[in-house]
């Protein structure tokens, strides 16, 4: 584990599905993209699908899309990782310590001042860029939190947790997402700064397995899990079992569609 994941719990208040409701830069006003950012005490997973990835969109596998529907979806945003809030004064600092990525790094850390509006609004500007951003707290979306990795590491673990998992699972409230990181790595060559559909331009042979990241989003209810939204249109619309049943403190039985399996918990 780094140093940077050894930092505080988030503040309560953070904690939930959180919609964006308002995007505003320099260059432009934004309130299309769907982007949802669910926060629990540690972890955190964000989801953005913006109106050029929904051109061509079905819900057929990534091996037989075309071309033109592999450049719309890697148009998507979407991570999962860490989060830090820090005190700067009579502010705060949110930063999001993205430890899997859809797009590749960045020139600059994900960070943004955070001023909250009651407790179901918050406003974020940008710490490293000039944005303002509007965030709404879903309902159904605070009360149980809990969050599982698909890994054998030891409990306690989350540095090797992250290295060696298939998948996590995070709940907060009615509220489920699924993140599966992709099996391969960045294309040699690429560096912080480069885009998702730069490299697979570059490599379009590879395409197929740089986007085959998820991300799935959706409500919880009665041991159904209904997916809203993914980065992998395939998955939207299903309803897939999702019951949960706790071994001790740090395992967690999974039985889903997949399988029955023993998860470990993160949080």
């Amino acid at each position: 584990m780094t140093v940077a994941e050894n930092f505080s719990d988030v503040p309560e208040r953070y904690c939930g599905v959180w919609r964006r409701t308002l995007l505003e830069t320099p260059d432009q006003r934004d309130t299309t993209t769907w982007v949802h950012w669910l926060q629990t005490a540690r972890w955190h997973a964000d989801l953005r699908v913006p109106a050029a990835a929904e051109v061509g969109r079905s819900a057929i596998a990534l091996d037989a899309m075309s071309p033109a529907q592999h450049l719309a979806l890697a148009q998507q945003q979407g991570f999962f990782g860490r989060t830090e809030v820090q005190p700067q004064g009579p502010r705060e600092v949110c930063t999001w310590h993205r430890r899997l990525d859809l797009q590749p790094p960045g020139l600059s850390p994900d960070a943004g001042w955070m001023a909250f509006e009651g407790e179901g609004r918050v406003i974020e500007t940008g710490v490293h860029g000039v944005y303002r951003e509007v965030w709404e707290r879903v309902p159904g979306s605070t009360g149980r939190t809990r969050v599982l990795a698909d890994t054998a590491a030891p409990p306690g673990d989350d540095a090797e947790a992250l290295a060696t998992a298939r998948a996590f699972l995070l709940l907060a409230g009615d509220w489920l997402m699924r993140v599966r990181p992709r099996r391969v790595g960045w294309p040699d060559g690429t560096v912080p700064g480069d885009t998702l559909s730069l490299l697979i331009a570059r490599h379009p042979a590879s395409a197929t397995a740089l986007l085959d990241f998820e991300i799935s989003y959706g409500r919880l209810r009665d041991g159904a899990w209904r997916i809203e939204r993914s980065s992998l249109p395939e998955f939207e619309g299903r309803t897939e079992a999702m019951h949960w049943q706790p071994l001790d403190d740090t395992h967690t039985e999974v039985r889903s569609d997949s399988g029955t399996s023993v998860w470990c918990v993160l949080a």
